[in-house]
Parts: C-alpha cells; sequence; structure tokens
C-alpha cells in the first residue's frame, strides 16, 4: 500500500537500500540474540520488494502481456541463484582483515543492492505517463487499455471493495494456499539441494555451488517457454497445473535412487515449480480490482513466505528425528499435486466479467493495442491472454 501511495520509484529504492544495508550488518552478528534480531530487520526490509514488482506490472502491463513479463522478471531471480552459488562458495573461502568469509560474503551481497538502489531511482519510472522512452499516442494506448481492464472489474463491484472483506473471500484464500504450496517447494528444494550434492562426492564449497545451479539454469528456459506456450494456447489454470504436476512428480522421484538420480529429479522439478510460479501471478492480478491490488497481493505473497519457515523447519525436525528427509519431500510432493487440483476453482477475472452480456452490450470488450508490442506485432492473435 506504500507503494501505491509514494509510486514505484521511491518506495523500491528504498527497500532496495535497506534490504543491502541490513545485509551488510549481518556480518557483524555477535550471538543467537543479534542473529533473530538483524534476521527479522533483514526480511522486513525485503518483505515488500516481490509484491511490489508484481503491482507495478499492474500499472504497466495489459493482463495479456504480464506473464512473459513475469517470466522475465522470475528469471532474474534464477539468474542471481546460479551466480550466487559459485560466488558465495568462493567468498566463504576469503580471509582477511579480521573477518571470516561468510562476513565477507554478507557485506558483497548487501553493497550490490545499495549500488542497484541508484539505477533504480535514476531509471526506473513510476507510471507509462512519466516514461520519456514512449511516444506520447504510445502512452495513450497503454493507458486506455489499463484502465479499460479496472473499468470493467469496477463495474462488477455494487461497492468499494475492503481488504478486510476479501480475507474471507474464498478466492484470496484459495490463492494464498496456491503460492503457498509453490513456495513451500521452491524453499524445500533450496534448503534440501546443497546436502544432497555433498552426498555425490567430496567437493569444495565453490564446486557445491555450480551444481546447485544446475537447476536454476534449467528453469530459466523452463519458465519463459511455458509462459509462451500459456500466451499461445489460453487457460491459465491448465498451465499451472502443468507445471505443479511436473514439480509433484520430481520431488517424489527425488525420493528413490542414489544421490545423482535424486539430483536429476530436483532439477525436473524445478522445470516446474518456478514455471508456476510465473504463471500463477496472472490469475490474481486478474481477478484483484486495482484499488485493492496491492494490499492482497502483499497478502498473498505474505502467506507464501510462510513456506520459508515451514520448510526448513518441517525438514530439520524429520532428519532429527528419522534420520531422513523423505518424508518431507512426499509431503511437497503432495501439497503440489493438491496445489494442481485447487488450481481449477481459482478464477481469473472478476465474477462480473463472466456475466451473460446484453443485446445493448458488445459481447467482448475492444482491448486497446499499444504500438511495438507482440499484440501490435502480430494482428491475428490480439486477443490471445494468458
Amino acid at each position: 500500500m506504500l507503494l501505491q501511495r509514494y509510486g514505484a520509484r521511491a518506495w523500491l529504492t528504498r527497500i532496495m537500500f535497506t534490504w543491502g544495508a541490513a545485509a551488510m550488518a549481518m556480518a557483524f552478528v555477535q550471538g543467537e540474540t543479534s542473529f533473530y534480531v538483524l534476521r527479522f530487520i533483514l526480511g522486513a526490509a525485503e518483505a515488500g520488494f516481490f509484491p511490489g514488482i508484481i503491482y507495478y506490472f499492474t500499472q504497466w502491463l495489459p493482463s495479456s502481456d504480464r506473464g512473459k513479463a513475469m517470466a522475465l522478471f522470475l528469471s532474474g531471480s534464477a539468474i542471481a541463484s546460479v551466480i550466487s552459488g559459485p560466488v558465495s562458495g568462493a567468498l566463504l573461502g576469503i580471509e582477511g582483515l579480521s573477518l571470516h568469509g561468510w562476513q565477507w560474503m554478507f557485506l558483497t551481497e548487501g553493497f550490490a543492492s545499495i549500488v542497484l538502489c541508484g539505477f533504480v531511482w535514476f531509471w526506473l519510472q513510476s507510471h507509462p505517463h512519466e516514461a520519456t522512452w514512449l511516444s506520447d499516442e504510445e502512452k495513450t494506448a497503454l493507458s486506455t487499455a489499463i484502465a479499460e481492464e479496472q473499468r470493467l472489474r469496477e463495474a462488477t463491484q455494487t461497492v468499494r471493495p475492503s481488504v478486510f472483506r476479501l480475507l474471507a473471500d474464498r478466492q484470496i484464500l484459495l490463492f494464498c494456499f496456491i503460492y503457498f504450496s509453490v513456495a513451500l517447494t521452491i524453499y524445500g528444494a533450496t534448503f534440501w539441494l546443497p546436502s544432497m550434492i555433498r552426498k555425490m562426492g567430496s567437493f569444495s564449497d565453490f564446486e557445491v555451488g555450480l551444481f546447485n545451479s544446475v537447476p536454476w539454469i534449467i528453469s530459466i528456459v523452463a519458465m519463459y517457454g511455458f509462459a509462451a506456450l500459456a500466451a499461445r494456447f489460453k487457460h491459465q489454470q491448465a498451465w499451472v497445473a502443468v507445471t505443479l504436476v511436473i514439480a509433484a512428480v520430481g520431488m517424489f522421484m527425488s525420493t528413490i535412487g542414489g544421490p545423482v538420480f535424486a539430483f536429476v529429479a530436483i532439477c525436473f522439478a524445478a522445470i516446474g515449480f518456478k514455471a508456476a510460479s510465473a504463471l500463477f501471478w496472472p490469475i490474481p492480478q486478474g481477478y484483484l480490482d486495482a484499488r485493492i491490488a496491492a494490499a492482497v497481493i502483499a497478502l498473498i505473497n505474505s502467506i507464501g513466505n510462510l513456506g520459508g519457515f515451514v520448510a526448513p523447519t518441517t525438514f530439520g525436525f524429520l532428519e532429527q528425528t528419522t534420520g531422513s528427509i523423505q518424508g518431507g519431500l512426499y509431503e511437497l510432493a503432495a501439497t503440489s499435486l493438491l496445489a494442481a487440483v485447487v488450481i481449477f476453482f481459482a478464477r481469473t477475472t472478476p465474477r462480473g466479467d463472466l456475466r451473460r452480456p446484453s443485446r445493448d452490450e458488445p459481447a467482448k470488450p475492444h482491448r486497446a493495442v499499444v504500438p511495438g508490442t507482440p499484440s501490435s506485432l502480430k494482428p491475428d492473435h490480439r486477443e490471445t491472454a494468458l
């Protein structure tokens, strides 16, 4: 909601600065208490970044273009995982200036975030009408397309929607569960992968980082590929379900065979859970009224982030009590399968958008086409939507 009030440029810059500063402060942890305090500050500093970006897309892109945009954005996360693995492994080996390798890792990677916030401040525009690189015609067409989508959503609401009322909305609860399932699988795989790689052989930290990057490299291609398929062959829920089933099969297969086979299975699962993460978000974006979208997106993301606590906690408990994490992997597979079923009950539009048009109402609203977008370059597919 603060991003909605102050604009993406100012708020995302603030997030990246405090995020980087909190990460650098982690280098000076002195004990258990300071660790928990700084970890809480770190989480609070970055909490608004992801939902802020998702809300930012609703201000810039018509719904039919958001799927590919999400895939490209999330590919940045996958690329970061590819780079950070070997880089972090190398930084852990640095000793100097009375600092250990783990301290250099926090200082270096936190400082990178602070440097990037300068680029955000000078290059990011909060709204299309502020963009100097768009012509007046393009600004008008883009703003008209987005405003028309919002007008249709408002037409289905007899009163202004309330965030608190929507907390009891079945659709919002479904969105929360589905994204929690996706995030749980991602965090579970991320948590388990390094220890599984070490079981494959005697590797250095740098080599573990290299192996750890393989699933994320594969997921980059998978995310954009599935987003392109979903844009061409409509039915967003079905594509999310397909990717969730892939994730479930991969997690289940990782419980059988040796460490090498398990590593291959996790690579297969990564195709599913990373693509599901990209394909999921256009569904709540299409359903939510823009007036309360920022708050609800933040809620969905917050529920999903609980997976970052549940997955490591569950895996650690199972490993201590049973000596194995197979039970946790079965749980991840089952949760993904359940989410693949539940996604078909999620709506991609407000209820009123599916009303039968009257005789005096056109059957389909005109979609403004933005010059230079794929929709304008391919007239035969202008109505293609995610």
